[in-house]
């Protein structure tokens, strides 16, 4: 799954762009998701779960790739 997101704001928090792109069903889903090492941020394995992702940043995984742009 290849997919972009648009920001509304500034950033958003890891666990909350996992839950609104639809890799995880819940919050909790996406924060253990991430606990587990699953998730990469422009290439780095990423453990914290409310990491700051702004725009240009990809969040990629198993099967995933998000491209983060500005509004």
């Amino acid at each position: 799954m290849k997919e972009t997101y648009q920001l509304s704001g500034e950033y958003i928090a890891l666990c909350d762009l996992l839950k609104a792109c639809n890799v995880c069903h819940s919050g909790g889903a996406a924060k253990h998701f991430i606990a587990e090492g699953n998730v990469s941020v422009d290439g780095q394995v990423e453990l914290r779960k409310t990491c700051k992702i702004r725009a240009g940043q990809q969040v990629s995984g198993g099967g995933f790739l998000i491209a983060v742009e500005a509004a």
